[in-house]
């Protein structure tokens, strides 16, 4: 994620106005791809000092800056070939330099020629770890200067929306897959069904209005900013603290921000891993991922999983992973699916992922996990429900 330094924007009375790349800028950043290609290979520091100067094209400065960060971002950085591991090479030529009162010419000439390499690589090897010293590389796939415009302006709104308190999308079409990605990377959110249109509201709660985790919970944020280009129409509002004043950013269809790739089938290594652990476990059960959203309260509700015994359909259950959490969010939850008359219902709940200082609600038929849900505990906290009161 981009430091606050390079994040450049301006207010509009209570507005953030991003200051995106676009077409005007396309030849600064062709230019500034230009000069990355004629420096791979060789040592950063030397990338560095080119950039310092002008480019052919005039370019923003603060664009530049942040157009730069991204580039080395989408690198694939090694470090410099060295002869002598630069930890190991600094060591020797300390100790040696402490031991002897020789000039340092000849400290060098003496750890050399212990190493059995000249003094050319020793030199070279000194300092080859630290990041100037680092080869450019070339980006992961080709690179054009529209594209990292629109990844820089993905960055830019991304570290933005690091500073939120709350925001809420406002989607119409690929609602599902929005959602699907917003749970099972655990972020706070609800879905709600709003009048005058066949679309939903996702509201989600920010990082900054979080007292734990943020950082994690940002970069999860983050993620789901490319794929509302798969959306047909969507339009994003969020309240967000900047330099201690409360502003509202708005995004909407249209604007220039990199896409994701295309929704692939929803994958999720902790619920696959729940889904074929809990069909070993109970073979009469079946497991239905992913059931129909349940209406509560003009909000839609997307359990993860159906659990059902086969002898007896009628016994179905609801299970529901939740990621980050706060004890509020889990008692809306809770309420909501009282509300919609869901009285089979299990949450599993990340006990790393406690976004507050206060524990769970009491009265929620809840199973922790850590890295991984147990199905055997999944199924005692089913059949402790359903035994018979003693008398």
């Amino acid at each position: 994620m981009l430091p606050d330094r390079l994040v450049s924007y301006s207010v509009a009375g209570a507005i953030v106005v991003p200051h995106f790349l676009g077409e005007h800028d396309h030849p600064w950043l062709r230019s500034l791809l230009d000069e990355h290609e004629r420096f791979i290979g060789r040592p950063q520091r030397e990338l560095d000092a080119r950039l310092r100067e002008p480019l052919p094209c005039e370019s923003p400065p603060e664009k530049l800056k942040l157009a730069v960060e991204v580039l080395a971002r989408l690198r694939r950085g090694h470090p410099s070939v060295a002869a002598v591991p630069p930890r190991r090479a600094r060591a020797l030529v300390f100790v040696e330099a402490a031991r002897t009162s020789e000039a340092p010419p000849d400290v060098l000439s003496n750890v050399a020629a212990s190493l059995g390499v000249t003094i050319a690589d020793l030199r070279g090897s000194l300092f080859a770890d630290l990041p100037g010293e680092r080869l450019v590389s070339a980006p992961g796939q080709p690179l054009s200067a529209p594209e990292l415009a629109l990844r820089t302006n993905l960055a830019l709104v991304q570290r933005l929306l690091f500073h939120a308190t709350a925001l809420r999308i406002d989607v119409d079409g690929n609602t599902r897959a929005l959602v699907r990605h917003a749970k099972w990377r655990g972020l706070i959110c609800s879905v709600a069904e709003p009048s005058g249109h066949g679309g939903a509201s996702v509201e989600i709660s920010g990082p900054f209005a979080l007292f734990q985790h943020t950082r994690l919970y940002g970069h999860a944020l983050g993620e789901l900013i490319p794929l509302l280009g798969w959306c047909p129409r969507f339009r994003l509002h969020a309240e967000c603290v900047l330099d201690g004043r409360r502003l509202t950013l708005q995004l909407a269809t249209g604007d220039p921000i990199f896409p994701a790739s295309a929704p692939r089938e929803y994958d999720s290594r902790l619920e696959e891993r729940f889904a074929r652990d809990f069909r070993r476990l109970a073979p009469g059960w079946d497991v239905v991922r992913e059931p129909e959203p349940i209406a509560a309260d003009r909000t839609l509700i997307f359990p993860d999983f159906a659990l059902q015994p086969r002898s007896d359909p009628e016994r179905r259950w609801l299970l529901e992973i939740v990621g980050f959490w706060t004890p509020d969010y889990v008692a809306r939850k809770l309420a909501l699916y009282r509300t919609a008359r869901v009285s089979r219902l299990i949450l599993c709940i990340d006990e790393a992922r406690n976004c507050a200082q206060a524990d769970l609600p009491p009265g929620a038929l809840v199973v922790r996990f850590r890295r991984r849900v147990d199905p055997a505990a999944v199924l005692q906290a089913i059949h402790s429900t359903e035994a018979p009161s003693p008398n």
